[in-house]
């Protein structure tokens, strides 16, 4: 072969591939695939392709979707038997943090004394761990030991100084009751929760008298019909109270104590 039927041979393999690109199927998209073509497989021949753009998202698997009216349990509690007692909210076990999670920024850890006098240091560890991510944390203390007076006032320092509300709980019911309400209140107004208190003068007159035992709304009203004001019902002698209708000599007798005994009892040493 001379050079001329050479370059006529090479011209010849450059134009028969043009023409099979050309004359060659449009390549077939399939869900943002390209696929092969019948005609040109060893051209179109390739992996799958994704049309999508590269900002789009990645689709992923089915996750499980915390609830938010629930208490989520650290998975290290479970077989706890404090779980059985709380029924009234749902709860779930979730990755987290503390022992309960009662909402989105309240937390509680969950302390058995027994388990505190065996490993002092576990608390320490845990508080650390929460550091500043819940504003109300919570430490929930099960007494289950006879003299818990030295712990708890351990445990009582360091709450103070860890910003910690410490909780004491006297059986598996009353903790799972604490739970509950911490829950069921996370997101009622604090005034729901404080006692209610009158504003007037004859409410408030009414609502400390009848503090002393016996001495009844009307006996209220009836003192100060007679005297005008708690300066002379406290000034008053034991029969002068006494003559008050429907008072009688047993309520004078202990209202006169209640207003005049010293707010400290002195030993008989002294």
């Amino acid at each position: 072969m001379n050079a001329s039927e050479a370059n006529d041979s090479t011209a010849s393999a450059s134009t028969s591939k043009c023409t099979l690109v050309e004359v060659g199927k449009a390549p077939t998209v399939q869900n943002g695939t390209l696929l092969k073509t019948t005609e040109s497989s060893s051209i179109y021949e390739t992996s799958a392709v994704s049309t999508e753009s590269n900002s789009s998202k990645t689709v992923q698997g089915p996750t499980k979707q915390i609830r938010h009216n629930s208490i989520i349990v650290n998975n290290r509690q479970k077989g706890n038997p404090i779980l059985k007692h709380i029924r009234r909210v749902p709860w779930e076990f979730g990755d987290i943090s503390p022992d309960y999670q009662i909402g989105l920024t309240s937390c509680v850890l969950y302390l058995s004394l027994k388990y505190h006098n065996l490993n002092p240091n576990y608390i320490h560890e845990r508080l650390k761990q929460l550091s500043n991510s819940f504003n109300l944390r919570v430490l929930l203390v099960q007494v289950d030991v006879k003299d818990p007076h030295h712990s708890l006032k351990e445990l009582a320092a360091m709450c103070i100084l860890a910003d910690c509300t410490l909780m004491l709980a006297f059986s598996l019911e009353e903790a799972g009751r604490y739970l509950e309400t911490y829950k069921s209140y996370e997101n009622k107004p604090p005034d729901l929760i404080m006692e209610k208190t009158e504003t007037n003068f004859l409410a408030k007159m009414t609502d400390a008298l009848t503090s002393v035992k016996k001495v009844n709304k009307t006996d209220a009203v009836t003192l100060l019909s007679a005297f005008g004001s708690f300066e002379k019902i406290a000034a008053a002698s034991e029969e002068e109270l006494s003559l008050c209708q429907g008072l009688g000599p047993q309520k004078a007798q202990r209202l006169y104590r209640v207003l005049n005994q010293p707010f400290v009892k002195e030993s008989k040493n002294s």
